[in-house]
């Protein structure tokens, strides 16, 4: 197949996330089956407007706040410069509508929809756009062919009016041979626990800075490490600073994977305190690695943990149940043990290689069922 995949960021973007990660353990393991893929992306001060990257031929264009309108022009222009067979757009920012560019069959991919949670993370004018824009995806997509990361999402999708049979879930996967466990002697005698991922303000950092607080008045103490950048570092630090917090959270910025994965390794557990995930790839890298989440009881999530199997599932926004959790894991190293156990099992029963075999036969699918219209 000759693909034309669309998203708003790339690999090697320095705001790239979870979406990206997904994104190209898929496309690259086509390029690998033989596929021929060019994706059209954003870029930012100083990016290359076209590289190679893992066989996936990609170009950018605009930046993080004008790709919605320069990224279906190029869109276009890639169209009409070349023939594909199929268009997949990943729709984990604004949806481009890219049915309205192509006759070809449109493959979608959802990580997740924002809905009412992007006025969580923008300024009113910027969520409204976004919730506005999710709207028209019924209408503008109805012929689409939908890949869903989890149950969630497809939930999610449902319940805005796709039909459900042009609905698959195919999981995320994990490399369970990179993300390994370490010697269980290797985490701190302190409970430490661990936060990685983009900070941004929709992701509930700040329960998490809460809890640790909570702890610290009770006379327990407890460790946050908070990996990752993101624009609600700032809040985040002064709010630490406001708790008086210094000596219990440390903010690490990025982290490279090497570094991550002797985190994961090490921690007695990963926090996600977010409202809503489309899966929550950093549980299940942690899990790999052997070690428990304690996570928001909200969609996607609770895919991506089973409470009490391999973490503990929390009201979202709720510091004290959070600190509950937590400490539940610091007075009992052993059940840290025993969830950790049961996450490595749990994670091995995903892999990327998998995930883009399933991937490739739905494409086809959705290229055999869809003549041009």
């Amino acid at each position: 197949m000759k693909i034309l995949a669309v998203n708003w960021q790339d690999r090697d973007n320095p705001q790239a996330g979870g979406a990206e990660v997904h994104l190209f353990e898929l496309l690259r393991r086509l390029v690998g089956r033989g596929h021929q893929i060019t994706l059209v992306a954003s870029g930012w001060p100083g990016a290359d407007s076209e590289v190679q990257l893992d066989g996936i031929r990609v170009r950018r264009v605009g930046g993080r706040h004008s790709f919605a309108v320069r990224g279906r022009a190029a869109v276009r222009k890639a169209l009409a410069g070349q023939a594909y067979d199929i268009v997949v757009e990943d729709i984990n920012k604004l949806p481009l509508c890219l049915p309205t560019l192509t006759q070809l069959p449109v493959y979608v991919i959802v990580p997740h929809l924002f809905g009412a949670t992007a006025f969580r993370e923008a300024v009113l004018p910027v969520a409204g756009i976004v919730w506005l824009a999710e709207r028209v995806i019924p209408l503008v997509y109805r012929r689409s062919t939908f890949h869903a990361i989890s149950e969630s999402t497809r939930e999610d999708l449902i319940g805005r009016g796709i039909a459900a049979e042009a609905i698959r879930v195919i999981y995320p996967g994990v490399d369970a041979v990179a993300f390994t466990p370490g010697d269980p002697t290797d985490r701190p005698g302190e409970p430490t626990f661990l936060y990685v991922g983009r900070l941004k303000r929709y992701k509930g950092v700040e329960t998490a800075l809460r809890a640790v607080a909570l702890a610290r008045d009770r006379g327990v103490l407890l460790r946050l490490l908070v990996a990752g950048q993101g624009g609600d570092r700032a809040r985040l630090e002064r709010l630490t600073a406001r708790l008086a917090l210094g000596d219990r959270v440390e903010f690490l910025g990025f982290v490279s994977e090497d570094r991550k994965r002797e985190l994961l390794r090490t921690s007695w557990a990963v926090l996600f305190p977010s409202p809503k995930e489309g899966w929550g790839m950093s549980n299940v890298e942690a899990a790999a690695c052997g070690t428990p989440a304690i996570a928001s009881d909200a969609p996607g999530l609770r895919e991506s943990v089973r409470h009490g199997e391999t973490g503990l599932l929390v009201p979202h926004g709720d510091p004290a149940a959070m600190l509950d959790a937590m400490l539940r894991l610091a007075t009992d190293r052993q059940f840290v043990e025993i969830l950790g156990r049961g996450a490595r099992r749990f994670a091995e029963t995903f892999s990327w290689d998998a995930a883009a075999r399933r991937t490739e036969r739905h494409l086809e699918e959705a290229l055999e069922a869809g003549a041009p219209r």
